[in-house]
Formats: C-alpha cells, sequence, structure tokens
C-alpha cells in the first residue's frame, strides 16, 4: 500500500512546474513586438526632416520627398527578399544586420551635406533596414513558433508595426522643435543599435534550437534545412503565387488597405484639417489617438482571425472603413468636437485589423511560401499607399479641397470589400471555428 501510494506524488510533481512555465515563443514575440515598433519608428522619422532639411541646405520639397519615397518604396518591396534570407540565414541575424544598417544610415545623415547623401543614407539604407523587419517579419516569427494562437499574435505583432511609428513621432518631434534634426537622428541610430544585443540573445530562430515545439503543437518540429538561392526562392514564389486568382485578390485589397491608411489618412488628413480651420497641433494629436486605439483593433482582429473566415472579416472591415470615410468630409471642422472623436476611435479600431486575415488567407492558400507571399502582398500596400499619397495632394491643388478623395477611398473600399468575399478557399484548407 504505501509502495502504490507514492507513485502518484513522483508523477505529480514534475508536472506542476510544467504546467507553470512560460513558453519561449512569448519571449521570443515580445522581443518582435519591441524590434518591429522600432522599425516603423526608423521609417516614420524621415516625413520631420522634411522642413528642416528644406530650411538648412534649401533643398526642395520634391527632393526631400523622393528620398523618402525611395525609403517607402524599399519598406515595401525589401520585405519578400527579407523573409527568403531569414529562411536562409536565420532570422536573428537577418534582424541585428538591418538594425545595423538602420543605424548607419541614420547616423550618417549628421555629415550629409548633399541631396544625393539623403536618398542614400535615408532612402536606400534605412528604407532597406526598416523594410527587413517588416510584417513579413512578424508572418516569419508567427509561423515558426506558433501553431495556435496565430491570429491573435499576428494582430499583437502588427499593432507594434502600425503603431510603432504615431508612438514615437511626438517624441522625435519634439527633439527636432527643441534641438536640431541631428540629434533626432542621432537618437535613431543609437536606438537601433541598443536593440541589437537583445535580438541576438533572444531572438532565437527556431524553436528546435532551445529543444522546444511550436507553441500549441503535438509534436516536435525539426529546424529545416537553410534554403540558398533567397533572391531566387522570393522571385520564383511571386512568380508562382501570381499564376493564381487568391494572389491578385489579396494585393488588390491590400493595395486599398495602404491607399486608405498610410497614403491617404496619415499623409492628408492633418493639412485636410487645418483646411478646415483646425490647428496642426490638434490635428497631429487625433492621428496620434488612431494609433492608441489601432493596438486594441488589431490585437482583437487576430482574436476573431481564430474563430472566424478571414474572408468575411476582411468584407466587414473594407467595409466599414468605406463608410466612416464617406462621411469624414462632413466632420471636419475648426475644432474638435464628439462626432469627430467617435469618426477617430472608429477608425482607429480599424486602421490595419486587415492584416491578421490577411496573413491567415495567405497561410491557408501558401503554406511554407507565406511568409514571402505575405511580403509580395505586403509590397502592393506600400505601392497603394506611395500612389495615394501622391495623387491626393494632386486632387487637392485641382479642386481645392480633399472631398474627392475620401469619396474615392470610400468607394475603393468597397470594392475591396467585395474582392475579399470572392476569394476562394483553398481544398484542404482548415477552416476557422466559431
Amino acid at each position: 500500500m504505501t509502495q502504490t501510494s507514492e507513485a502518484p506524488t513522483v508523477v505529480e510533481q514534475p508536472s506542476k512546474p510544467n504546467r507553470r512555465r512560460v513558453h519561449r515563443a512569448w519571449f521570443v514575440a515580445a522581443v518582435t513586438f519591441v524590434t518591429i515598433i522600432g522599425a516603423a519608428a526608423f521609417r516614420s522619422v524621415p516625413g520631420l526632416l522634411i522642413e528642416p532639411l528644406h530650411t538648412e541646405f534649401g533643398w526642395s520639397r520634391g527632393t526631400i520627398g523622393a528620398a523618402v519615397s525611395v525609403n517607402l518604396a524599399l519598406y515595401g518591396l525589401t520585405a519578400p527578399f527579407a523573409a527568403a534570407l531569414m529562411d536562409r540565414f536565420g532570422i536573428r541575424r537577418v534582424v541585428a544586420v538591418a538594425l545595423t544598417v538602420i543605424a548607419l544610415g541614420s547616423g550618417l545623415t549628421v555629415w550629409m551635406t548633399a541631396a544625393w547623401q539623403l536618398m542614400l543614407c535615408w532612402g536606400l539604407l534605412v528604407g532597406l533596414g526598416s523594410g527587413s523587419m517588416a510584417l513579413a517579419f512578424a508572418a516569419t516569427v508567427t509561423n515558426r513558433w506558433f501553431t495556435e494562437r496565430r491570429g491573435l499574435v499576428s494582430g499583437i505583432l502588427t499593432a507594434a508595426s502600425a503603431s510603432g511609428q504615431l508612438i514615437f513621432l511626438p517624441l522625435l518631434a519634439r527633439i527636432i522643435d527643441n534641438y536640431d534634426w541631428r540629434p533626432a537622428a542621432v537618437t535613431v541610430a543609437l536606438a537601433a543599435l541598443a536593440v541589437v544585443p537583445f535580438v541576438w540573445l533572444l531572438l532565437h530562430d527556431h524553436p528546435a534550437d532551445v529543444g522546444q515545439k511550436p507553441y500549441g503543437a503535438r509534436e516536435f518540429v525539426p529546424k529545416p534545412a537553410p534554403v540558398t538561392g533567397a533572391a531566387r526562392r522570393a522571385v520564383s514564389v511571386l512568380f508562382s503565387a501570381a499564376r493564381t486568382g487568391p494572389f491578385w485578390l489579396l494585393a488588390g485589397t491590400f493595395a486599398i488597405c495602404g491607399a486608405s491608411t498610410n497614403g491617404l489618412v496619415q499623409t492628408h488628413f492633418v493639412p485636410a484639417s487645418h483646411d478646415h480651420g483646425m490647428p496642426i497641433t490638434a490635428a497631429a494629436s487625433l492621428l496620434a489617438v488612431i494609433g492608441i486605439f489601432d493596438v486594441v483593433g488589431t490585437i482583437a482582429s487576430g482574436w476573431f482571425t481564430d474563430r472566424f473566415d478571414a474572408r468575411r472579416l476582411l468584407a466587414v472591415y473594407y467595409a466599414l472603413r468605406g463608410v466612416s470615410l464617406l462621411f469624414l468630409p462632413l466632420l471636419l471642422a475648426p475644432s474638435v468636437h464628439p462626432p469627430m472623436i467617435f469618426f477617430i476611435v472608429f477608425y482607429g479600431l480599424d486602421w490595419v485589423a486587415t492584416v491578421p486575415p490577411t496573413l491567415a488567407l495567405c497561410r491557408e492558400q501558401y503554406g511554407e511560401d507565406s511568409a514571402i507571399v505575405f511580403g509580395w502582398v505586403l509590397a502592393s500596400h506600400q505601392v497603394g499607399a506611395a500612389l495615394v499619397a501622391f495623387l491626393g495632394g494632386v486632387a487637392r491643388d485641382a479642386f481645392g479641397s480633399y472631398d474627392v478623395v475620401w469619396y474615392a477611398s470610400g468607394a475603393l473600399c468597397a470594392v475591396a470589400a467585395l474582392m475579399a468575399l470572392v476569394i476562394r478557399r483553398r481544398a484542404g484548407g482548415v477552416a476557422a471555428t466559431v
């Protein structure tokens, strides 16, 4: 009797600490979260430099804007190649190098004297570095480290990307306003270098590196062999995906997403509000509030993506965004009033809620290549943002107001909602459960 009564005690003892232990995947996600916030902040800084550089060097705003455009374009176009490089060399090495490149590009601006140097530093170097830590980075981490809660993790990491620039913009703007643009550039460089040790020590490439299964996995997953030919693979994945209908539907909807967020509201909301007599500081504060509610909306979207059909979620998100944009011209006024606050909260919740379901559809349709495919879909997002950022300004010059831009973007969102609904489920794909 004594032996049989002691046996359960021996078995139960080691199981208790295992239940309490936090899975390593969450630490990797936390480091990824901090890194993506930094990458978003670094990418947003060039917009703050337009007026100081114009004043000091006499460069035209078009010249400075060209460097910013290169930065935006590379942010999107680098993502699929960065995902392929992570498959070849590992997440940790690629991200550490990217942070170093950002620090180099930001630090060198302190000594620049010609416009081509701005194009090289902020356009090329910072664009390549921040693009290597774009949402494709989040997709790679999510795919490798999580089997369950992928939608939730995607939402959290997406919130970091979308909100980082809105969180850091006020701080860097204050540094530029109180001191100069050079201390802000040095701050970005030092911040990039400060993250490198954490990435190198804590950002493991694969669960197998630490002898663990992915979070939620029932079986141990061995680490795959490095994939050679990163650039060739990124291009080949693009050509392969481009032969399928879902790719174009996902790319099209995400281009409209970029057009109606980064290209439209982030670029033109402040000047449009100022056209109606609202102080620039008040309009900028409203834009920052969007970033706060974006965190809530994106994490909630990730939770929904784990439970509902991603196509229908996208349709709802785009439809609601389109309706809100149609009402915005009626809400712009010299002062902030309750209906405008309601718009800001509502729009903030929807800002990038589209990312978790889009990523889930890429994963369902393209499997192991989903991170690279999502990188190309992200590139379409940036192309859409760049086009509307430019065309919105042209429309303002031509019509004297932004009204036509808001209405056209609302109509585009309705088109995106319809496109999301016609995406076909992949044969054998796992449907979300309610």
